[in-house]
């Protein structure tokens, strides 16, 4: 009995151990690269690269099927990972699910990279499908909002600028006058790929699949599922009505 009671009192100091995700509720996972900024800048080509969108999309990729999600939006180095609200994973403990997703994404884009990187991990929550409408809007929002600094910044610095010149050069400037100073740089921000402006959407879609039963000799159609990858992403209004449409949020 007394090796029962001691265990039981060293149970007693997981104190987040029994913490759990609301029932009812719709759980967001985000999971961040961490020190990304240098990572990135000391690996790939700026401000957008092909080859680190590839590792973000394989990573959200094997989380969107291993955690069974309803949708991942991946911007930058962030991935977003929305479950049912309905979900059992992990007995919706927020111990298992933060340090797992967190876990998943370091192995698949260290896998990917062939060099150490991490992610940590976050959970927000909505209370019904307006608000994760509102999360996803937001995270789109941010993407363009990065994009842009992200164009301006690197552009000035490839012009010769330092690091805080081009700092200088964007700081208090509106969208407009951001997009100004592209434009004389030979760059519309319009026609910069939509991935990188818009992020990517990723979840899992029906398709018929045509075979032949050897059994009865027949002809029949299959419906399987496939990830389906969309770096053509709607905006505003448009990419709301899109995740209520096509991905059934």
């Amino acid at each position: 009995m007394r090796g029962r009671e001691f265990e039981a009192r060293q149970r007693e100091r997981e104190w987040f151990h029994g913490l759990v995700v609301p029932r009812g509720s719709w759980p967001i996972i985000r999971v961040d690269g961490r020190g990304f900024s240098n990572f990135t800048e000391e690996r790939f080509d700026k401000p957008f690269d092909e080859r680190f969108s590839r590792l973000m999309v394989d990573t959200a990729r094997a989380m969107l099927t291993e955690f069974g999600a309803r949708y991942v939006y991946t911007e930058s180095d962030e991935i977003s990972l929305l479950l049912p609200a309905d979900t059992n994973v992990f007995g919706r403990g927020v111990e298992k699910i933060v340090s797992l997703t967190a876990g998943l994404a370091s192995a698949v884009f260290t896998h990917g990279m062939g060099e150490p990187a991490t992610f940590d991990s976050r959970i927000w929550l909505g209370n019904n499908r307006g608000d994760v409408l509102d999360y996803f809007s937001w995270r789109q929002a941010d993407a363009t909002r990065c994009a842009l600094n992200g164009w301006c910044y690197w552009t000035l610095r490839k012009a010769g600028r330092t690091s805080r010149q081009a700092d200088k050069a964007i700081e208090g400037k509106n969208a407009a006058a951001k997009n100004e100073l592209l434009y004389e740089e030979g760059i519309n921000f319009n026609e910069v790929p939509a991935w990188q402006r818009r992020g990517i959407g990723l979840w899992l879609e029906e398709f018929e699949r045509p075979g032949h039963d050897p059994i009865t000799g027949e002809d029949v159609v299959a419906t399987r599922r496939r990830v389906r990858v969309e770096r053509e992403l709607p905006m505003k209004d448009d990419y709301r009505a899109f995740l209520t449409d096509t991905v059934k949020v």
